[in-house]
């Protein structure tokens, strides 16, 4: 990706620099223009699909569809996400609002929780936070390492409920006690 230039993509496609500068602005809009669709499909998968993604399964189940799903998501397009980023202003492969809007209702439903908003931004960290560290999915020598750790990143950011513990689910369901 990084050998991928606006002058190079401008020759190719047969038109001006300045078309396709007026168009993405920057190199990173143009690799952000590649994801949009595929985003547009995820959220839809979120809002609209089958469960456990989807509605109708409980919150904790979509909570780790959803932490699962985004972990392929941004695997499978990892290059291009990091490529999406402008060299002066960061920005996550989407809408990180998005991601901390589904995760703050989830867990809202889920549970009475202390603090759901520190919770809400940790657990989007977790999911959207990588791609701002190079190398930090894909690492050395390459994506096979990202793919056999994927279930054991996500079992940091989801413990209890990806490890399939139902005690532990059921004890999330519940609001805190005094203490």
């Amino acid at each position: 990706m990084d050998s991928v230039t606006m002058d190079g993509l401008a020759e190719r496609a047969g038109l001006g620099k300045g078309t396709v500068f007026r168009r993405f602005g920057t190199r990173a809009g143009i690799f952000r223009a590649l994801l949009e669709d595929d985003e547009i499909r995820f959220q839809g998968q979120v809002l609209s699909g089958p469960p456990p993604l989807g509605p109708g399964a409980e919150p904790v189940e979509r909570l780790v569809a959803y932490g699962r799903a985004r972990i392929d998501f941004l695997l499978d397009r990892h290059a291009i996400a990091r490529a999406s980023f402008h060299r002066n202003r960061p920005e996550p492969v989407g809408n990180p609002s998005v991601s901390q809007l589904h995760i703050r209702v989830l867990l809202r439903q889920a549970a009475a929780i202390p603090g759901l908003d520190g919770v809400t931004i940790q657990l989007t960290a977790a999911l959207e936070g990588p791609l701002r560290t190079p190398g930090a999915l894909t690492g050395a020598p390459g994506r096979g390492r990202a793919v056999a750790g994927r279930r054991g990143y996500a079992r940091s950011a989801f413990p209890a409920a990806v490890d399939g513990d139902a005690a532990s689910r059921a004890a999330a369901r519940q609001p805190p006690t005094g203490g």
